[in-house]
């Protein structure tokens, strides 16, 4: 089963060549008939591909193309008339190498080095507040059984989470990758006989799925919350991962729908320092019957991609917060959940008020808002929870603080609370 792993040697290609390598002028009419040939023999719909190659060569045939020489300008063109028919259509150039000279590396090294400066694709793990495990994810890396690297680096990621009490995965910047690492994640979250995988239904070649291609011997967080977050550029891969565990009612997908190229292929050389992507296969979701070619995943909580974030994390500590008890962790969770809210607008004036030394605490106003100081710690920011002097500290939402009867109290989770006078002679000013 072929995955983007071609269109990222594709890429690799591109890279290494010279920034200001010489442009030697094409036949537009010679490629378009190259570019037709693979389409009519390759493409996962037989019946399409041969339509889409008959419609390329009517074109070439009055001329459509002809001035297109430069085969930058050709490239971007059939790239925009061919995308529209489907998200993996891509046409790219870069400068064929020179007689004689050795072929650039793009093969599986290139690629396993990508990989590897990539983090195989594991840009951030973290635990955000409210004990909710956060991964963020630029690539989904391909692996196969003895191929370690990327799925140790996927263990380890997923291991800093382990105890978390919900989980976001942040794909809006992801364009795809691997149904190896797909299913291996998916895996870590549905039950081992779960009928939840797509299958690839690829031309010239037998059905392949996406289910887990080595033994996943950590325990699976079937009931952990989970939500995704997508946005216009996750696609591919990164949209199977939605997709699957949305159909499956897994998952909670937050942000904007997704780019919605489905298909799977691998890039083709057709000469001249030209190759075009072909989708070779397509996959079918056993739950839905379909995929999400064209229309993209869509969001079950729409939300602007740079807030998809903040909104995941407010539905996930709503769903925490209303378990039952009266815990610490249930006080944290509502804390956590309040500090993501807009401040209210607190004038000037009364923000001024507050202002003053407290014992080991020193209050100021700088660009309208609070900052604490305290000897020589970092410098934070506080922001107002409400208009009657309740604050947290800017990025810490279990630092809170109340400022009441000229004094500031530091307020703890456990009820526990450490109250700071105002100092005397300040108290007096005021």
């Amino acid at each position: 089963m072929k995955t983007l792993l071609t269109s990222i040697l594709a890429l690799s290609l591109t890279i290494a060549a010279p920034a200001f390598a010489e442009v030697s002028a094409i036949k537009p009419r010679v490629a378009v008939e190259k570019i037709a040939a693979v389409i009519q023999t390759q493409f996962y719909d037989e019946a399409r591909g041969g339509q889409i190659a008959r419609d390329l060569r009517a074109e070439a045939g009055r001329g459509a193309y002809d001035r297109l020489t430069n085969p930058n300008d050709f490239a971007t063109t059939l790239t925009t008339r061919l995308s529209p028919l489907d998200g993996h259509f891509r046409v790219s150039w870069a400068p064929p190498e020179p007689a004689g000279a050795g072929a650039r590396d793009a093969g599986p090294s290139a690629y396993a080095e990508h990989l590897r400066r990539a983090n195989y694709g594991f840009r951030r793990a973290e635990v955000l507040p409210g004990n909710i495990g956060y991964v963020e994810m630029s690539e989904f890396a391909d692996f196969t059984p003895g191929d370690e690297a990327a799925r140790r680096t996927a263990d380890a990621a997923l291991a800093l989470i382990a105890s978390t009490d919900a989980v976001i995965f942040d794909l809006r910047e992801n364009g795809g990758g691997s149904p190896a690492m797909v299913g291996y994640l998916v895996g870590r979250f549905v039950a081992a006989d779960a009928n939840v995988y797509n299958t690839f239904k690829t031309r010239g070649e037998p059905d392949a799925d996406e289910r887990p291609t080595v033994t996943i011997t950590e325990p699976r967080r079937l009931d952990t919350p989970m939500y995704v977050l997508i946005s216009g550029r996750t696609g591919s891969a990164a949209e199977s991962f939605a997709y699957t565990l949305k159909s499956a009612g897994r998952a909670v997908i937050v942000g904007e729908r997704s780019a919605g190229a489905a298909n799977p292929g691998g890039d083709v050389d057709v000469g001249d320092g030209l190759r075009i992507f072909v989708s070779n296969g397509t996959p079918i979701n056993p739950i839905t019957g379909k995929n999400w070619e064209g229309t993209g995943v869509s969001p079950d909580v729409e939300a602007p991609s740079k807030l998809a974030l903040v909104r995941a994390q407010r539905l996930a500590l709503t769903k925490l917060a209303a378990t039952p008890g009266a815990t610490s962790a249930a006080v944290e969770n509502r804390w956590a959940l309040e500090a993501l809210a807009d401040a209210p607008a607190v004038e000037p004036g009364k923000l001024a008020a507050y202002a003053g030394d407290y014992g080991v605490y020193q209050v100021a106003t700088a660009d309208g808002r609070l900052v604490l100081r305290q000897g020589r710690r970092p410098e934070v920011a506080l922001k107002p929870l409400d208009q009657g002097g309740l604050f947290v500290v800017e990025g810490s939402p279990l630092r809170r603080m109340r400022f009441e009867d000229g004094a500031l109290i530091v307020l703890r989770t456990d009820g526990s609370s450490s109250r700071y006078a105002r100092s005397a002679g300040q108290a007096a000013e005021k």
